[in-house]
């Protein structure tokens, strides 16, 4: 995991026509998106075996075919094996995914969370030249790499662009999609332009695909108990 200092990070949505800046407290993420060995190692799945991953896919690759639902379940397994309390839990009236933010498990990271720590302190749409940091439609040869193949991040980040989408925490637009929820990044088979910090997707929390993976992230201690939520919203 790589550790992440606390900041702000200006997010837009640009179907609504609105901005707004999130202040980021301390947190860490993994270095790299989840990968299949890992995978395997918290479930036992081997690859081949329930539709999760290819028999032919690297231990190193990341790893795929993983909807939100599995996501958080994968967080929570992660948590159990670490010693860790789990953070997502089910309402028991609603039956919906809920965060416990006094939990110190392993989760997914927020949207603010993921394009914070994408830009990593740099100011434009990518934090390198994208054939350097990235496996994307152009350079990936129509499947996915082992993580770590491309340059990191100025914080040591690597395949944040690229390689694999990442899903995040948050519903995409409640009004309008429902239960949607989001993912970032761009994967090996997305154009350029869709490789980018800023760039926004969603689906169902079913939904999987063979570009589509995460990344987890962990809370730190703050002085009230919380374990590294997103500390503020600034809607414009």
């Amino acid at each position: 995991m790589v550790a992440v200092p606390g900041g702000t990070v200006d997010l837009r949505d640009d179907r609504r026509g609105t901005r707004w800046r999130a202040e980021i407290a301390p947190f860490l993420l993994g270095r790299y998106p989840v990968t299949v060995h890992l995978h395997r190692e918290l479930t036992g799945v081997r690859a081949g075996e329930g539709g999760e991953v290819g028999a032919e896919v690297s231990g190193a690759s990341p790893v795929t075919n993983v909807s939100w639902f599995d996501a958080v379940g994968l967080c929570n397994r992660a948590s159990e094996v670490a010693g860790l309390e789990p953070v997502y839990g089910h309402d028991p009236d609603s039956g919906e995914v809920v965060w416990n933010a006094a939990a110190d498990g392993y989760r997914l990271p927020t949207e603010a969370e993921w394009q914070y720590a994408c830009k990593a302190g740099t100011g434009g749409y990518r934090y390198g030249e994208l054939d350097a940091v990235a496996w994307y439609a152009d350079n990936s040869g129509g499947r996915a790499h082992d993580v770590g193949g491309k340059d990191p991040s100025p914080w040591g980040l690597h395949d944040m662009l690229g390689n694999v989408w990442e899903w995040c925490w948050d519903l995409y637009d409640p009004e309008v999609y429902g239960d949607y929820r989001l993912f970032r990044g761009g994967g090996w088979a997305e154009s350029a332009r869709g490789c980018g910090a800023t760039v926004r997707r969603r689906s169902h929390p079913t939904f999987a695909i063979d570009d589509l993976g995460l990344r987890f992230a962990r809370g730190v201690p703050s002085p009230e108990g919380a374990w590294g939520r997103v500390a503020s919203t600034d809607h414009a």
